[in-house]
């Protein structure tokens, strides 16, 4: 995997906690550095655990899947980005704070994340290194939640819905160009 799919990977991850983080931003008056930062790393953090966990589990059931993987890969991945494609067509309206108390971004940052621990199953099957993997993954999903509080704080809820379904798209093609180079087609 190059670092550029590694890049589109970890940017479609990180488009759920950026969404919650513009709709953090709505819910500020003001929106400091700081308040942007913890959102960051909270997102950040659990955007690099879960796919470490999910890797880990993944090591264990390598052997017995191989022959199958890409198409795990391609299933995982194309699941994942519909689902974030449905999300972003949808009327309901996520009902966010400004607080950023431990059990509310604990909980937001579980959610948005959750994604990335089948991921993380989809690096074990691809052999990707995983630790500079991670680590890339979340010092992504930390800028753009930076980024999410900011923008939502100056620009409303415009943007949410459209960065759902850039995400979505950018993981279902990866899942595409994984199953084509398996079988030979690129």
């Amino acid at each position: 995997m190059t670092l550029f799919h590694l890049f589109l990977i970890a940017v479609g991850l990180s488009m759920d906690a950026f969404s919650v983080s513009v709709c953090k931003g709505l819910a500020m008056e003001k929106a400091p550095l700081k308040k942007a930062a913890v959102a960051g790393i909270w997102f950040g953090s659990f955007q690099a655990l879960m796919p470490l966990i999910g890797y880990l589990l993944g090591s264990q059931f390598e052997k017995y899947i191989t022959s199958i993987d890409h198409w795990i890969a391609f299933v995982l991945l194309a699941l994942i980005g519909s689902n974030m494609i449905r999300e972003s067509f949808s009327k309901e309206e996520e009902e966010t704070s400004a607080t950023m108390h431990f059990k509310e971004m604990f909980l937001l940052a579980v959610a948005t994340s959750i994604d990335a621990l089948a991921v993380g199953i989809t690096f074990a099957f691809l052999r990707v290194h995983i630790v500079p993997a991670v680590s890339f993954i979340g010092i992504i999903t930390f800028l753009l939640s930076i980024a999410g509080v900011k923008v939502g704080n100056l620009f409303g809820s415009r943007y949410k819905s459209r960065a759902e379904l850039a995400g979505g798209i950018i993981l279902i093609l990866i899942g595409v160009r994984i199953l084509s180079e398996h079988l030979g087609i690129l």
